[in-house]
């Protein structure tokens, strides 16, 4: 389910006021890492116990996926979009759907995973279409709306037949809190997870600092543009720089506007969203980029349980960045 990897998180540190007392200075740390969700997870956590979690958490991506992902023809989501309905076997098709009817609702269809169709006609996605720029748009959008699907905690089913779900611009990120949780139910409170570049972090490392994460530089990929403090907060990203590829010269983006159909052009870069969840913050960051850079200050005039750090062209064609007061002091920039 790996749609853009746009952050990279560090074990580094730079200085803060924290009125916090450092952290126990002798607890191990245990570094896992792996693949999940054709992406890659890093995970590390301080553990008093130096116990090794990564076949318990490899075992819960697998589970994971086995609910959530396209790519796997017997997921509990495969199963539905061939379908009309589904009972749910594994617990986590209905968080997903209760923070997606959120997001949709509070971004007015900015979000809404019912855009399968579109993914696929545009050449991304399980299944990969020959001449997207012949996508039929307008009969396309006819399948989405997310009002279409009606659902409680034990079964979703549809109200048009052909509507189909993708979550792959949410799954990651609950992915992410799940491992978290999990690392908590293990009487585990520092922690940083990230997989396919979705971050949580909780508590502090032992030098008594917070976790670091970096944000890739969208004009240079593979190269660090800033790097942010992440206090029991979580964080995604979002852009429209690496998911692509070109065909009759035509360039073809993987965040596609649900409302319009299209892939409109933006002076956005990326958008890395900072929330209380990774659900959150990559359910929102893929609305945000939809939505561009006047829309997106526009909304969180209201919503101030939420910050981001946008990325953008300005008329002259230079990168600029714009970021939410709340997280300001916990930026740094590396690049011009």
């Amino acid at each position: 389910m790996n749609r853009f990897a746009g952050v990279v998180c560090f074990l580094m540190s730079w200085t803060l006021p924290l009125s916090d007392e450092a952290a126990t200075l002798e607890t191990p740390m245990v570094s896992i890492s792996g693949e999940a969700q054709g992406t890659t997870y890093h995970i590390k956590y301080f553990d008093g116990q130096n116990r090794n979690f990564k076949v318990q958490i490899d075992s819960i991506l697998t589970e994971f996926d086995k609910s959530l992902s396209n790519y796997r023809k017997d997921s509990e989501i495969a199963e539905f979009n061939k379908s009309s309905s589904l009972t749910f076997r594994l617990p986590y098709f209905y968080p997903v759907l209760k923070k997606s009817e959120e997001i949709f609702n509070a971004t007015d269809g900015a979000f809404d995973p019912t855009i399968m169709p579109l993914v696929e006609a545009y050449g991304f996605g399980p299944k990969k279409k020959i001449d997207p720029e012949n996508a039929n748009v307008d009969s396309l959008l006819q399948l989405i709306g997310f009002q279409n699907i009606q659902f409680n905690k034990t079964s979703v089913s549809k109200k048009k037949p052909h509507i189909r779900l993708d979550f792959n611009g949410i799954a990651q990120g609950y992915s992410v809190d799940i491992i978290g949780h999990f690392l908590e139910t293990k009487n585990i409170n520092r922690f940083m997870v990230e997989i396919g570049g979705e971050v949580v972090c909780k508590g502090k490392k032992n030098d008594g600092q917070y976790w670091v994460a970096g944000i890739e530089n969208p004009l240079v990929p593979g190269t660090l543009h800033s790097s942010i403090v992440l206090a029991d907060r979580a964080m995604t990203t979002a852009g429209n720089y690496r998911n692509h590829f070109k065909k009759n010269g035509q360039v073809f983006n993987h965040i596609i506007n649900p409302k319009t159909g299209s892939m409109e052009q933006s002076s956005v870069l990326s958008v890395t969203v900072i929330a209380k969840d990774a659900i959150t913050a990559d359910g929102y960051d893929t609305a945000f980029f939809v939505m561009g850079l006047d829309g997106i200050k526009r909304f969180l005039t209201k919503r101030k349980d939420i910050d981001v750090y946008v990325l953008y062209t300005n008329d002259e064609g230079k990168m600029e960045a714009f970021v939410t007061e709340g997280i300001k002091n916990f930026i740094k920039e590396t690049a011009n």
